[in-house]
C-alpha cells in the first residue's frame, strides 16, 4: 500500500486541509539553544493526532533509535548513518574508540600548529558536504574573532582557487583536501593546482603542508600525504551530515579547538532533545510534520530559508544540499513510489534583502512558499537601534504573510487617498493579499557555537523526520552517483582516451565533438 493510500496519512490529509492557516493559537517550543514558533503554521488538535498517528503507523521510534544506535538507517546502502555519534560527549561502545580518538587527533593538531605560530592561513579544498558545512560556520563565527584566515575553493572553475590561493603567503599556508571518497573530481583538481602553487614558490616539502581528511586512507597515502596528516571519516557518516567530523577542522584552526567543541555540544544538546522530548514537544519532529503537511498537502512546491542575520548567509547554500539532496526522492523502501509529493526545492537569502528581491512574489503570487525565518535576540554589535529595524522587519514580513488584506481592507485604504471611486477599486484589487502563508520563527538568544550547532542539528533531525513519513532514505544520492559517472566518460571522450560512447544523446554528442576539435 503506498502511503496516500494508507488510513493514516489519508487523515492526516484531511486534518491538514480542514487546519486553522490564520495563527490563531500560539505554537512555541523551547529546545537547545533556540525556541521554535510554530505559531503559523496549519494547526489544530486534531492534525497532532494525526501526525502522531502518521509516525506510528511510519514506524518512526524505530527509525529513530537506528540512527542514535548504529542501525542500517542508510538501508539502500546497508549501513548506520552515525553523525550523532561524531558529537556525542559519549559515544556509543561500537565506535567510541575511534570517534574520541579523531577528535583528540584533531585538537592535538591545532594545539600544535598553535603553539608553534604555524600556518596563517588556510586553504581548504572540498564540496558540497566537506565544503559548505565549514564555510557556514567559519562565516557565521568570525565575530568571535578568527585565529586564522580560511579561504574556501569548491567549483571545479579554476577560477574559484585562483581566488581563494591570491595573495595568500605559500610558505604559511596550510592545504586541507577534504573528501570522504577520496574520488571526487574538485578537491582532487584543486589539489593538484594547489600543490603547485606550493611548489612554484619554492616550499621545500609541499606534502608536509597538506592534510587530508578522508574515508579512503589508502587513496591519501597514494596521493604522498603522510599517515600523521590524514584525518579519518567513516562510511557510516554522510557528506552532508561530516560537519561534526575532522570536516571541522578548518572550524577549529580558525576558531579554535573550544569552539568547534561547543559547536558539537549544541548539537549533541539537539540531539538528546530529538531522541527524548514528547512529540507534542519536539522541535525536529513538528517542524518535519508542518513541512510534510506544506508539501504534501496544501501543495507548497518550495520552501524559502530567511535569517534575518547577515553571519548565517551560507545556512541557506548548506541547507539546500542538507533537503534537496536528502529528500529530493520517490522510492520507498520496497521500491514503489511514495504516492505523495515529496522534498521540496529549498532557496532563499538573509534578510532585509531577500524583502527586496523576492518577497513581493511571496506575498501576492498565486503559489507562494512556506518560510523559515531565523532570527537572533541578542546582536554582537553596538547598533542597538539597527537591531530592532532587523527584528520589526523580521516580525512585520512574517505577519504580513500570515495576516493576508483583503479587498475591503485595501478598498478602504485607496479610498482615504483616491477621490475617483473607480480608481479606488481599481488600486485596491492591487494591494489584496491572500493571506494564510505558513511560516516558521526560529530565535536565537544570540549566534554562538552552541546554539549555531544546536540550529544545524534541529534542521538534520527535521530533514530525517520527513524522510521518514514518506517512507523515503535521507542517507543516499543516487542521482548525484549518476551524473558523475556520466561526467567520467564524458571526460575521457574529450581526452580521445575513450572511443565514442553510443548512447550520447545529440546535443551531448555535438558539444563533445565540437569542444573536443577545437582542443
Amino acid at each position: 500500500m503506498s502511503l496516500s493510500q494508507s488510513p493514516a496519512w489519508q487523515r492526516f490529509r484531511a486534518a491538514a486541509l480542514s487546519a486553522d492557516r490564520n495563527g490563531s493559537e500560539l505554537r512555541i517550543i523551547d529546545a537547545p539553544g533556540l525556541r521554535l514558533d510554530l505559531s503559523a503554521q496549519a494547526g489544530s488538535d486534531e492534525l497532532r493526532e494525526a501526525g502522531a498517528a502518521l509516525l506510528a503507523q511510519q514506524d518512526f521510534d524505530a527509525a529513530r533509535a537506528a540512527l542514535f544506535d548504529g542501525g542500517p538507517a542508510n538501508w539502500t546502502e546497508q549501513r548506520p548513518a552515525w553523525h550523532t555519534a561524531l558529537r556525542s560527549p559519549e559515544p556509543p561502545a561500537m565506535v567510541a574508540r575511534a570517534v574520541l580518538g579523531e577528535r583528540e587527533r584533531l585538537r592535538q593538531f591545532v594545539r600544535e600548529a598553535d603553539a608553534a605560530g604555524r600556518y596563517r592561513c588556510v586553504l581548504h579544498l572540498g564540496i558540497g558536504g566537506s565544503d559548505w558545512g565549514p564555510r557556514l560556520v567559519t562565516r557565521a563565527l568570525r565575530h568571535e574573532g578568527l585565529r586564522r584566515e580560511v579561504r574556501f575553493a569548491s567549483n571545479v572553475d579554476s577560477h574559484a582557487v585562483a581566488d581563494a590561493m591570491s595573495r595568500l603567503d605559500p610558505h604559511d599556508t596550510l592545504v586541507i583536501v577534504a573528501s570522504k571518497s577520496f574520488t571526487t573530481t574538485e578537491p582532487l583538481a584543486n589539489a593538484e593546482v594547489a600543490m603547485n602553487w606550493l611548489r612554484e614558490a619554492g616550499v621545500a616539502d609541499p606534502v608536509r603542508q597538506v592534510v587530508a581528511i578522508t574515508a579512503n586512507v589508502e587513496a591519501a597515502l597514494d596521493l604522498g600525504i603522510s599517515p600523521d596528516r590524514i584525518f579519518q571519516m567513516w562510511d557510516w557518516v554522510g557528506g552532508r551530515y561530516s560537519l561534526w567530523s575532522a570536516i571541522g577542522l578548518p572550524i577549529a584552526l580558525a576558531l579554535g579547538a573550544d569552539t568547534f567543541d561547543r559547536l558539537l555540544a549544541g548539537a549533541a544538546a539537539m540531539d538528546e532533545h530529538f531522541r527524548h522530548a514528547p512529540l507534542a514537544a519536539n522541535a525536529p519532529a513538528q517542524m518535519a510534520l508542518a513541512g510534510v503537511a506544506n508539501r504534501s498537502v496544501l501543495g507548497y512546491d518550495s520552501l524559502v530559508i530567511a535569517p534575518y542575520d547577515s553571519r548565517l548567509y551560507h545556512i541557506v547554500p548548506w541547507a539546500q544540499q542538507l533537503e534537496m539532496e536528502s529528500l529530493g526522492k520517490v522510492a520507498t523502501r520496497d521500491g514503489s513510489p511514495c504516492g505523495v509529493p515529496t522534498g521540496p526545492a529549498v532557496w532563499g537569502m538573509s534578510g532585509t534583502d531577500c524583502q527586496h528581491t523576492f518577497f513581493q512574489w511571496l506575498h501576492q503570487d498565486a503559489a507562494g512558499a512556506p518560510v523559515d525565518f531565523i532570527l537572533c535576540e541578542q546582536p554582537d554589535h553596538a547598533y542597538a537601534c539597527h537591531h530592532e529595524l532587523l527584528i520589526a522587519n523580521c516580525l512585520a514580513q512574517r505577519a504580513a504573510l500570515l495576516r493576508g488584506k483583503t479587498y475591503e481592507e485595501a478598498l478602504a485604504e485607496t479610498s482615504a487617498v483616491e477621490s475617483d471611486p473607480a480608481r479606488a477599486r481599481l488600486l485596491a484589487r492591487h494591494r489584496v493579499h491572500p493571506g494564510g502563508r505558513p511560516s516558521s520563527l526560529i530565535v536565537l538568544p544570540r549566534l554562538d557555537a552552541y546554539t549555531l550547532g544546536a540550529l544545524l542539528a534541529l534542521y538534520e533531525h527535521k530533514v530525517f523526520t520527513q524522510g521518514v513519513l514518506w517512507g523515503i532514505n535521507p542517507f543516499d544520492q543516487w542521482g548525484v552517483e549518476f551524473g558523475k559517472t556520466l561526467a567520467k566518460n564524458i571526460i575521457k571522450e574529450l581526452d580521445a582516451c575513450a572511443p565514442q560512447a553510443p548512447s550520447q544523446d545529440p546535443s551531448t554528442r555535438y558539444w563533445i565533438d565540437a569542444i573536443a576539435r577545437r582542443g
